[in-house]
């Protein structure tokens, strides 16, 4: 994602990227350094522990990377003046949902994971100017390790493919991610919004589309499973789709899915 970022803003603005390496979000002390030498406009965070299983045992990092930082660049974007820019998680909700969810409708985090998401949502929004956007099932990064890559690539190579066929989703493009991410900052009041693309499917429906887009027979090779037939200690939320109300309020309007995986995959 932040590789999506600096890679959309570097020809009309200059553009400072930090690694984890490089700057610690957590250190409020060296923070305030880098943001005050920089003087940036808008901060963008794109730093996150999303080691969904692993945050079971080390509550302490995903605490420090997804909540404590956050308050952190909160913190300096106020003594600045600067707009902040967070990205946040459909794992704030508890997937008992029926229809996609939205902006007005109540967290529920069920994992270490999801609490410390939603903690960084509220630390960010006591920013005076905050954009907090929740995407999910991210693909399109230059890491290329996201589920639509990894089942591509298992669909591609004629390899089978395990896909849940009972967990609905809405996949989030980060070059259309970015896209909203722009308008937004342009034209819009700071704010929470669900920033994915547009439509619903299960993971079973997204390999049938992969398959499709690359020529490949997908009922040869996709393995459809139950969510209660894998076993997963921090839980998932099951039906875990966002809507875009208030982007669409904003005269925002992102892609399908279908239309997002059709120009990534080719």
């Amino acid at each position: 994602m932040a590789a999506a970022i600096v890679d959309a803003y570097k020809d009309d603005a200059s553009v400072v990227g930090y690694t984890h390496r490089e700057l610690d979000i957590a250190d409020f002390d060296e923070v305030m350094s880098r943001v005050r030498a920089d003087r940036p406009d808008v901060i963008i965070n794109c730093a996150a522990y999303n080691k969904v299983e692993d945050a079971e045992d080390a509550v302490d990092v995903a605490l420090t990377v997804n909540a404590f930082g956050v308050r952190v660049l909160a913190r300096a974007a106020d003594a600045i003046g600067a707009t902040l820019v967070h990205y946040s998680t459909d794992f704030v909700f508890d997937g008992r949902a029926e229809r996609p969810y939205v902006e007005e409708d109540a967290p529920n985090p069920q994992s270490a994971y999801a609490q410390s998401k939603l903690l960084g949502e509220w630390f960010a929004l006591q920013a005076p100017r905050a954009f907090v956007l929740r995407v999910e099932s991210l693909f399109g990064g230059t890491a290329a390790k996201s589920s639509i890559d990894r089942i591509a690539q298992a669909v591609a190579a004629n390899c089978e493919v395990k896909v849940f066929r009972d967990r609905t989703v809405s996949p989030s493009y980060v070059v259309d991610v970015v896209a909203a991410t722009t308008a937004l900052l342009e034209r819009a009041e700071p704010g929470l919004y669900h920033c994915v693309n547009t439509g619903v499917a299960t993971w079973y429906d997204v390999g049938l589309e992969i398959a499709r887009l690359v020529g490949k027979d997908a009922v040869a090779r996709l393995q459809p499973v139950s969510v209660a037939d894998v076993v997963l200690r921090a839980p998932r939320p099951k039906f875990a789709a966002l809507a875009n109300e208030k982007l669409a309020r904003a005269a925002l309007q992102m892609p399908t899915w279908q239309d997002a995986l059709r120009r990534y995959l080719t």
